[in-house]
């Protein structure tokens, strides 16, 4: 395909980052759709629909914003490039501790494509080849945010590769693997994981690192 590529964030704020970065513009699209993972593939795979009916379809797919980092393994203001997309609370509970819905008994088909989604290689090299200071690892998507010591400990002990989380993510990745194209994850640390402390977060940092990290995306 020699159509553009389609980057997707949450929010408009994350948007006009992005947009104040970009060198050649006409070359991506960036547009918000929506906060958690349902919003994002459900408008994802809108956006990715709509282009491929009218004849230009888009050649690959990033999901960008904002995410909360590991402390001690993703700085504030970094870059990150996910290695992999994984939905995190996606599975049961049990007496045992999480069970990912990978591990319940499902069919592949029942699964559709497992909580775990890698990022496309070609497209991650490009990425990390144009930001070459970007943090590499997993990023978590969760539809509720750690907000205490216990949950981010939880976590970092479950996923010791993951990097950072949100909310995006894999439902991004979903809706680009359902329509055969290559996915990426790119993201700017705005606070640490943990504690909720409003204090602690540097959104304008993240915001501008995101500006400045638009350049790899066109």
């Amino acid at each position: 395909m020699t159509g553009g590529i389609l980057v997707v964030t949450a929010v408009p704020a994350e948007a006009d980052a992005l947009l104040a970065g970009l060198t050649t513009p006409a070359a991506t699209t960036v547009a918000p759709v929506g906060v958690g993972p349902a919003a994002a593939a459900a408008g994802t795979a809108r956006l990715l629909a709509l282009a491929e009916a009218a004849g230009s379809p888009y050649r690959a797919v990033v999901s960008a914003g904002i995410c909360g980092g590991f402390p001690d393994r993703a700085a504030l203001g970094a870059i990150v490039l996910g290695t992999r997309s994984i939905a995190a609370d996606l599975g049961a509970e049990s007496p045992d501790g999480f069970i990912p819905v990978d591990d319940l008994g499902m069919s592949p088909e029942q699964l559709g494509g497992g909580s775990t989604i890698t990022a496309d290689p070609i497209l991650l090299g490009q990425l990390s080849a144009a930001l070459p200071d970007a943090t590499t690892g997993a990023v978590l998507t969760l539809s509720t945010v750690t907000g205490t010591a216990e949950s981010a400990e939880r976590l970092a002990a479950r996923h010791p590769d993951a990097v950072a989380e949100a909310m995006e993510g894999y439902g991004v990745a979903v809706a680009a693997a359902q329509a055969g194209l290559p996915f990426a994850e790119l993201r700017a640390v705005s606070n640490p994981i943990g504690p909720r402390d409003r204090g602690a977060w540097r959104i304008r940092a993240a915001f501008d690192a995101l500006t400045a990290a638009a350049v790899a995306l066109g």
